[in-house]
């Protein structure tokens, strides 16, 4: 297993040699933006550094390593540093906070720096109503929205605001959009009803924000997530989602979604799949190309091996 610590920058003794390919990754994933056939499917993938008590240059450090080591065509900024949480009171009383991420800024000027033009990176958002349930928890958001549902209300839109910023400073900073992972959209969470009144507005607040930057991901997280809420009515040109987790087929988004789809690939065992597994779930995803970037559902196991990712990348790289 390869940890945090081994993705310093310099401390890698080995590269897995690039293939020779007719496409740089910034044309691959423009051409797929577009619409227009690349000359393989784009791809990439990610797990948590663990990093959240590093200064930002370590962060910037691992995600440079990671993105080189397994030759991916875009960079997933992971962002894990906490949201100021209130200085007293509870945890709503919340305020618009001008930077709320600023050691993740710094980290996405020194990433933006490192690729220097070279590829597409995004930066992590989780959505609002996400970022309540890390200041309090899962069980305290849904108390206060059957409780105290004006002052959920209030702190959302306070985090949204927050975010907002965050998300245009981003930008500024050179990301290529916003990467939104909206996690409580699931029939086990909330209703329909409820993620209408109580998460929507603010996720498209975080959204607005991001304008119209060329991608801007909606990351439908979890199994039972109302996927068919998502795919008219968002102006996003990616959709990622897990068909692991859902059983909901490519082809099937593919009919209803005239976006970039992202995704295909088994987040829980791709990293461990034979290379004969891997090529099966690439062959059924292809249906949503050529607006198809090839990639997990969601962030792979972070005790996955090097071998394992190397692995992998090697397979993706030769379809």
């Amino acid at each position: 297993m390869m940890n945090r610590r081994e993705f310093s920058l310099g401390a890698m003794a080995f590269f897995a040699p690039a293939p020779k390919e007719k496409m740089t990754p910034t044309e691959r994933v423009t051409a797929v933006l577009k619409g227009r056939m690349p000359d393989r499917p784009p791809f990439s993938f990610w797990h948590h550094f663990h990093d959240e008590a590093q200064p930002p240059e370590k962060h910037a450090a691992f995600t440079m390593d990671y993105q080189r080591r397994y030759h991916l065509d875009f960079v997933k900024v992971m962002s894990d540093y906490p949201y100021p949480k209130p200085a007293g009171g509870p945890w709503y009383e919340l305020k618009p906070v001008d930077s709320p991420f600023p050691r993740q800024l710094r980290a996405l000027e020194l990433i933006r720096d490192g690729l220097a033009g070279q590829k597409y990176f995004v930066e992590t958002q989780f959505n609002p109503w996400n970022v309540a349930e890390k200041l309090s928890s899962k069980e305290a958001v849904l108390r206060l929205m059957h409780d105290k549902p004006q002052s959920l209300l209030d702190a959302l839109e306070a985090i949204a605001k927050s975010e907002a910023n965050h998300v245009k400073a981003a930008l500024e900073a050179g990301a290529s959009g916003v990467f939104l992972s909206i996690a409580n959209a699931q029939q086990t969470v909330m209703t329909l009803a409820e993620y209408r009144k109580f998460s929507e507005p603010f996720d498209r607040m975080v959204l607005a924000a991001a304008q119209d930057a060329p991608m801007n991901t909606l990351h439908l997280h979890g199994d039972r997530v109302i996927l068919d809420y998502f795919w008219k009515g968002w102006n996003v040109p990616i959709i990622q989602y897990s068909v692991a987790g859902t059983k909901f087929p490519m082809s099937e988004a593919r009919r209803r979604f005239n976006g970039v789809l992202m995704g295909g690939l088994d987040e829980n065992k791709s990293a461990t799949s034979s290379a004969a597994d891997i090529t099966a779930l690439v062959q059924k995803a292809r249906v949503a190309a050529p607006k198809w970037i090839c990639a997990p559902g969601c962030s792979i196991p972070d005790d996955a091996t090097d071998a394992s990712q190397l692995k992998l990348s090697r397979v993706l790289h030769g379809q």
